[in-house]
């Protein structure tokens, strides 16, 4: 079983009606000239998520500085039951822990995947509450168009008839093993003591011993709404903090778009952000901070020192 350098504290954070759960890694007394660091996580993830990442940071950026990464809504273990989610409700969810965790105070912001996308979202529309932005493969969506509208709202009424009829639910697990073999088969550069420290916080076992996974099956969803480039691209154009933008060797987004949206594409995007680099992980997939927990440890250290 891996066993973690840096332990964290677990707490809840009230925010908006729900019982935000946060893990926070602090050593030795806070500096207040080191502003926070905020790390949020992607897709069907926990911000458990980033402990190999902490663990290979170095003692002299740690030292006073506070580490923290929440649980998304109905992630992890901050509950909420809803039969879908919205794009937006994750943005004012940032806004709000911000306000909480640093009041009055820019901080610096690490997402990942669907983290990477809230993210930069998130840093156009607040820009003067981020000093600096780190975004690993969150890419973003192909440009839609409208035609699509009805049929993506269609489909959505549908895929939550099947939501509620009990029949798009998440997959349990026998045990814990069964949880870390699930992780692995994912991401096949994941050993199996990292897997399996894991599959604790991704997944609990319920009264019945069965393991689950710690996320509600509305997440699975197809979103009602289109993804409009035109929208975001002058969002992006609002971000005033330096961005160091991440993706892994393994090309993830060719995978998933099928050449819909490539990742040329995203770089291209890129140029609407004023102050934007890019960085490349080599012998890593989508999970990178799994994967090369000490190269990105390293990236992100320069970035924001």
């Amino acid at each position: 079983m891996y066993k973690e350098k840096r332990s964290a504290h677990s707490a809840f954070v009230p925010i908006r009606g729900l019982q935000y759960h946060v893990l926070e890694w602090t050593h030795g007394p806070v500096r207040p000239d080191l502003p926070a660091l905020l790390m949020v996580h992607g897709w069907m993830d926990v911000g458990a998520s980033y402990q190999f990442m902490v663990d290979a940071l170095s003692d002299d950026f740690v030292r006073g500085r506070r580490l923290i990464a929440p649980d998304w809504r109905g992630f992890g273990l901050t509950q909420a039951q809803a039969d879908s989610f919205w794009f937006p409700d994750y943005l004012a969810d940032l806004d709000f822990l911000i306000d909480a965790l640093a009041p009055g105070q820019a901080v610096d912001l690490v997402g990942h995947s669907m983290g990477g996308n809230v993210s930069m979202n998130y840093a156009g529309v607040r820009p003067e509450r981020i000093r600096r932005l780190i975004n690993l493969e969150g890419f973003g969506l192909a440009q839609s168009r409208p035609s699509q509208a009805a049929g993506r709202i269609a489909q959505w009424m549908d895929e939550l008839k099947t939501l509620h009829a009990g029949a798009l639910g998440l997959r349990d697990y026998d045990d814990r093993e069964g949880v870390a073999q699930r992780l692995m088969k994912t991401n096949p550069r994941l050993d199996a003591d990292k897997a399996h420290w894991l599959a604790g916080h991704w997944a609990r076992a319920d009264a019945q011993g069965r393991w689950r996974i710690l996320g509600e099956a509305g997440h699975k969803l197809k979103n009602p709404y289109l993804y409009r480039w035109d929208e975001m691209q002058d969002i992006w154009t609002r971000i005033s903090a330096p961005v160091l933008s991440v993706h892994a060797s393994d090309d993830s987004l060719a995978r998933w778009s099928r050449g819909s949206y490539t990742l040329a594409d995203y770089h291209d995007r890129l140029k609407n952000v004023a102050q934007a680099r890019i960085a490349c992980i080599n012998d890593a997939g989508h999970m990178l901070h799994h994967d090369q927990p000490r190269a990105l440890a390293e990236l992100i250290e320069n970035f924001l020192a």
